[in-house]
């Protein structure tokens, strides 16, 4: 038996008691809709204001938002399902895992092109409004979701190629491990992580340190733009949980397999997400001014 499927055996032999599952649940779904609360109110924001939409910076926060809702919205289907039916059909498992893997697959590859947007405006202001339009920057997030989903359907075809037909029949504990199985897999995944990692981190310390040396002598904007990308730096580190989450199990693991995975849930799914509406949203004078209106129900005309 290999790894991931004694993992599955000692999730399903040692569940929780039904006062303890639906704590955990109760505590997820509460997490998820208060997160998604915050995300709706700034996707409203975005859309009810032309200030707004027509901004490339806006349109690359609004996508990062759209994106983390839908993969918290995936994990926290597949936390309950574990919890509810234990076991559910491969090509549901399949369809839920390869969205989940390519959103999760975006928000640092989106995080960079904020980067860089940052660096442009800064860097280079005359040449900012002729580089970054609309239409260019919807282009990069069709690259963006074309490169995440071009790596997770390479999962789906090795899986194709190497799995019997009866396995695609069967039932399983959906994780990446049970649906993905094949050690090709794993190192490929291993190997496209460390490479979009490396991409992203020398984007972001090729802007923070080109806008670092602007601030020196420039406008309050500069400044402002060095911490932006300083944060979208502390942003990719939580992001980089996802990718280390194997290693983080085993140190937080003590007697309770699944007390861990549930642990291993909230500092992976669902800290990220609960930082990102705060980190671009709240934190920005124009969104927030725009923001409270709707979060506190104040609806009134401008």
């Amino acid at each position: 038996m290999n790894v991931s499927s004694a993992n599955v055996t000692v999730v399903l032999q040692y569940r929780d008691s039904f006062s303890k599952a639906m704590t955990k649940n109760v505590i997820i779904v509460a997490l998820w809709i208060f997160i998604n609360y915050i995300n709706a109110g700034l996707i409203h924001t975005f859309c009810k204001h032309q200030i707004f939409y027509m901004n490339p910076r806006y349109v690359l926060f609004i996508h990062l938002v759209v994106n983390d809702m839908i993969q918290m919205t995936l994990t926290v289907i597949l936390f309950v399902v574990s919890y509810i039916v234990y076991k559910i059909n491969v090509p549901m498992c399949c369809i839920l895992i390869l969205f989940a893997l390519s959103t999760t697959e975006n928000t640092p590859l989106n995080l960079a092109c904020m980067a860089v947007e940052c660096y442009i405006a800064i860097c280079v202001p005359l040449r900012h409004m002729q580089i970054c339009t609309v239409n260019r920057t919807l282009m990069l997030i069709g690259s963006i979701w074309t490169t995440s989903m071009f790596s997770a359907l390479a999962d789906l075809f090795i899986t194709l190629a190497s799995e019997p037909r009866d396995f695609f029949y069967s039932k399983i504990f959906c994780q990446t491990q049970t649906v993905f199985p094949n050690p090709v897999i794993i190192k490929k995944r291993e190997i496209t992580y460390a490479v979009f990692l490396v991409l992203v981190w020398i984007t972001i310390f090729f802007t923070y340190f080109n806008v670092l040396f602007t601030a020196q002598t420039a406008s309050k904007d500069a400044k402002k733009a060095r911490n932006t990308i300083f944060l979208h730096g502390f942003q990719v580190l939580l992001c980089m949980t996802t990718y280390v989450a194997p290693q983080l199990t085993i140190v937080l693991l003590r007697n309770n397999y699944v007390d861990t995975l549930f642990y291993v849930h909230l500092i992976i799914q669902v800290l990220p997400r609960a930082f990102s509406p705060i980190i671009y949203g709240v934190r920005d004078t124009t969104f927030r001014k725009y923001l409270k209106r709707y979060l506190l129900g104040k609806m009134s005309p401008q």
